[in-house]
């Protein structure tokens, strides 16, 4: 991993320092970088300040690869082109062709808005503003990305900040010889990824421990993401022995739980195609969820064919009318019970003409629990297939966790039931 070229992103925006905005030009770079074979050592967030981004571009200078994002708009706090040049001992000139290229797109924009074409003369001189030297990789709106060259074969690369106009230019700048330089420099890792639903993150550690961690040519990652446990090796050559053994050890140690190898679609991707592949038409009943379910599996593109739609029922006249839930399991056994969700379950399968359908209800909180029946508790029900399953599960966490977790976890319900790898119609604690 040492000999690789060095990489080192470098994210601007006091919006994102302050938490306003999450950062999503960061994660995007670096993996693009780890698939190309470099090594991205740090990605710095940093806000509009000029020291602040000096500083960050002194040491960021100092890699193989450097790459900005944010700063080159028109305003007087977009300073990247400008401390990019200073770090770089440079001067900085207009362009006076990017200029043009940038009025162009300036012009148009002042007609749809129907705004005096001055206001745009100032941001325009300043946007084509670029270190001696340096080239423009292209525009987006009205945004340049910039390439310099710099201490022998070192290449710093700025890109606007909204990520659409990023990733945008992103290709331009892979195509640039310059940076293909870099790049043939190195070779693209072998990536293996593990995925998990059931074990602790530090049980899969302790495995990974056991079969010899990582070492100088195999890096591993172990995270935890919603339920989820994540093992990912990087493997550089020399270590495709040492990463079988570890993935061997971890297939040996929890054979039920491993549900994606390699595979990066998210579980509701999952449980569509395994749907698709039967021919079953899926639905949702939802209560404490409020919908977050059948969000996330609408959120996978061609899901129409398979997904018919879901209620959220939420308050219990809405289970009784809607989907046909007894009064009577309602004051017998209460809205948060295995009962109900088994009868919103097949309620909703019923009124929506559904092969399966998946049902939740709980207390997310923070008000609401009781000592019975406390602020977490949740009851899951997918009806269908071989008969109706229920789980219950009481859940950690504030009220956006307990929703996130019961989301997650009546979807890999789901897709147990659909592989028929989950437990028996019983209901089970979680």
């Amino acid at each position: 991993m040492g000999t690789r070229p060095r990489a080192v992103v470098i994210v601007t925006g006091s919006e994102l320092v302050r938490g306003d905005r999450r950062d999503l030009n960061g994660p995007f770079l670096a993996q693009e970088l780890t698939r190309l074979g470099l090594e991205p050592e740090r990605v710095v967030v940093v806000g509009d300040r000029a020291e602040e981004l000096a500083t960050a571009l002194a040491d960021g200078l100092s890699a193989d690869l450097c790459i900005l994002s944010g700063g080159l708009g028109p305003t007087h706090d977009d300073r990247t082109a400008e401390l990019l040049a200073a770090a770089t001992g440079r001067s900085l000139t207009v362009d006076e062709e990017l200029a043009s290229e940038i009025e162009a797109f300036s012009r148009g924009v002042a007609e749809r808005l129907q705004r005096p074409f001055g206001d745009f003369l100032l941001g325009i001189r300043k946007q084509a503003s670029l270190p001696d030297g340096g080239i423009s990789l292209g525009l987006a709106g009205t945004a340049p990305a910039i390439l310099v060259e710099h201490d022998d074969g070192r290449v710093a690369i700025a890109l606007p900040g909204p990520p659409a106009e990023l990733r945008r230019l992103w290709p331009n700048a892979l195509a640039h010889p310059a940076v293909r330089a870099i790049v043939e420099r190195t070779r693209p890792p072998v990536r293996h990824s593990l995925r998990f639903f059931g074990p602790t993150e530090s049980a899969v550690a302790r495995v990974l421990e056991e079969a010899g961690g990582e070492s100088d040519a195999v890096q591993a990652t172990v995270c935890a993401r919603d339920l989820e446990i994540h093992v990912d090796l990087v493997v550089d050559p020399g270590g495709e022995s040492q990463a079988a053994e570890l993935v061997d050890s971890l297939e040996r140690a929890f054979p039920n739980d491993l549900f994606a190898r390699d595979d990066e679609r998210p579980v509701e991707a999952m449980v569509l195609e395994l749907c698709r592949e039967r021919g079953l038409k899926l639905a949702t009943a939802e209560s404490c969820t409020g919908g977050l379910i059948a969000a996330r599996l609408t959120e996978v593109a061609g899901a129409s064919d398979v997904f018919v739609g879901g209620v959220i029922a939420y308050a219990n006249e809405v289970k009784e009318q809607r989907l046909g839930v007894s009064p009577a399991v309602l004051r017998e056994h209460g809205a948060v019970s295995a009962e109900t969700v088994a009868a919103m379950a097949a309620g909703a399968r019923a009124v929506l003409g559904a092969d399966v359908a998946v049902a939740d209800t709980g207390i997310a909180g923070p008000g609401g629990g009781t000592l019975e029946k406390p602020v977490g508790l949740v009851f899951l029900a997918v009806d269908g297939l071989d008969g109706a399953r229920t789980a219950r599960f009481q859940l950690p966490g504030d009220r956006e966790t307990v929703r996130t977790r019961a989301t997650v976890l009546a979807l890999h319900m789901l897709r147990r039931a659909l592989t028929r790898s989950g437990t028996d119609s019983r209901e089970s604690d979680g």
